[in-house]
């Protein structure tokens, strides 16, 4: 699982890192090439939203075993997609892919461990997320530079092979318990702290996504854009963001929403700090570093609510979970594209620091609403 999720995530952001020669390839403007992201995160809202239900009783083995081999085939359409159209379909497939798995984790977790390791699971299953944001961004800009963006696109596929054969291996059954009765996901909103606590998810991820997606773009802009440089730019903020989630844990016990209200008040001041500083490769470097640092932790941060806020509704609080994230993808992608087809990195920059600050007003209110539970 941990495997299928590096391989998920290095698929699902691939484009990050080439979104250039992808334009230049398709015929299109940069902002449009950025919208891969978007398209992927629509479609993971939708099956996050409705595989619970549509799965009923199956075997969850043999839908991890399908969003596996769904995986494979997205990658091989965007490889060898001859336009803009069936790149996007690709896309959107492995939207499908991101939104099924990602529904699924904390309850494959809880099925496959006693109930004492399954923190531990989790972290296991974030390492693969961790790892693959540190390799995806660099190496795919390198291969894309080395055999070119579809040579890089298609790398994915033969990980993801290798994926569905140990999961082939080594996962055991695992038929649905819940009954249809509880899978109704918006059922949660309910509850004040959940429907405060997605607010905060979805602005963090908006701002976090407005800005990631077009670094590229910004580097190149700003004198920075030589794929060597690239590369280990993206590398040095992919080790820093693995630093990170092996850190988080140790600041969640001290005080978990603080660290959800710390998280996003530093990328705010990061954003604003790389409009100011956009000549200086130093301290370009650094601060996407600190970014890395503590925007690939955060999402632990937010699994780590999700347990202690509704334990009992695993799978339908991992989709809504799911859904909110991708969607405020989607949504911080799109916004991303159009500021900076219109004036460049500098309004894209300040939006994400503008979304970020607001993710931090509403942490704090979370955090009020939820004031008796043990932080």
């Amino acid at each position: 699982m941990s495997l299928a999720a590096f391989a998920l995530v290095a698929s699902e952001f691939m484009p990050v890192s080439l979104l250039t020669p992808i334009a230049a390839d398709l015929g299109i403007t940069e902002g449009q090439a950025g919208q891969a992201i978007s398209v992927s995160g629509a479609f993971a809202v939708l099956t996050s939203l409705s595989i619970s239900r549509l799965a009923g009783g199956h075997d969850r083995r043999a839908l991890l075993l399908a969003l596996t081999g769904l995986m494979i085939v997205s990658s091989a359409i965007v490889a060898l997609a001859p336009n803009y159209l069936i790149f996007m379909v690709g896309r959107a497939l492995i939207g499908v892919t991101i939104g099924g798995f990602w529904s699924m984790s904390a309850a494959t977790a809880m099925r496959l461990v006693p109930d004492g390791l399954v923190p531990r699971a989790l972290a296991i299953f974030n390492g693969g997320n961790a790892l693959a944001t540190v390799v995806a961004a660099p190496l795919g800009s390198f291969l894309g530079g080395l055999i070119g963006w579809r040579g890089a696109f298609f790398c994915v596929v033969p990980v993801a092979a290798v994926v569905l054969v140990w999961k082939l291996v080594s996962l055991p059954s695992m038929r649905a318990t819940e009954s249809l009765s509880h899978r109704n996901p918006f059922v949660l909103l309910r509850r004040p702290v959940v429907a405060l606590g997605m607010a905060a998810v979805s602005l963090f991820f908006m701002g976090q996504f407005s800005l990631f997606t077009y670094l590229r773009p910004f580097l190149e802009t700003t004198g920075h854009g030589d794929v060597s440089g690239l590369s280990l730019m993206l590398l040095a903020m992919g080790i820093s963001g693995f630093v990170g989630t092996i850190l988080i844990g140790t600041f969640l016990k001290r005080g978990l929403y603080r660290t959800l209200v710390v998280i996003p008040a530093a990328m705010a001041a990061i954003a604003l700090a790389l409009v100011i500083a956009h000549g200086s490769v130093p301290v370009t470097v650094l601060l996407l570093s600190v970014w890395g640092l503590v925007a690939t932790a955060a999402p632990v941060g937010w699994w780590t609510w999700i347990s202690r806020t509704m334990p009992e509704n695993a799978e339908v609080g991992g989709g809504l979970m799911v859904a909110v994230v991708q969607l405020a993808i989607t949504l911080g992608a799109t916004l991303g594209g159009a500021l900076f087809d219109a004036g460049g990195y500098r309004p894209t920059f300040s939006a994400s620091a503008a979304l970020l600050i607001s993710a931090v007003c509403v942490a704090l209110l979370t955090a009020r609403a939820d004031r008796g539970r043990p932080t």
